[in-house]
């Protein structure tokens, strides 16, 4: 018998520079399966270019999100409220 190991992977934080258009756009994830988190970054919008790094814990997770919003262009967005309302209407 084969036992399944389910991962869930839940997005603890999401966000965007309001910016438009390949050049100018960023965005930022905070995901964790509640063991490892992974920051993903993407500049350029959908097919954009994507960085990821993974952490044993969320201080060094957030720290590097900060890092990552403070070295880029923008007024930052959190859209976290916004996609758990979404991830809520699709799972209910």
């Amino acid at each position: 018998m084969c036992s399944i190991r389910v991962l869930v992977v839940e997005v603890r934080g999401r966000w965007w520079n309001q910016s438009w258009g390949r050049m100018a756009r960023r965005d930022v994830w905070l995901v964790s399966d509640g063991r490892l988190w992974q920051v993903r970054g993407r500049l350029g919008g959908d097919g954009g270019q994507e960085v990821s790094h993974d952490f044993s814990d969320e201080v060094s997770a957030r720290a590097m999100v900060d890092r990552m919003m403070k070295t880029s262009a923008g007024t930052w967005r959190d859209l976290t409220g916004a996609v758990r309302e979404s991830e809520r209407r699709c799972l209910g």
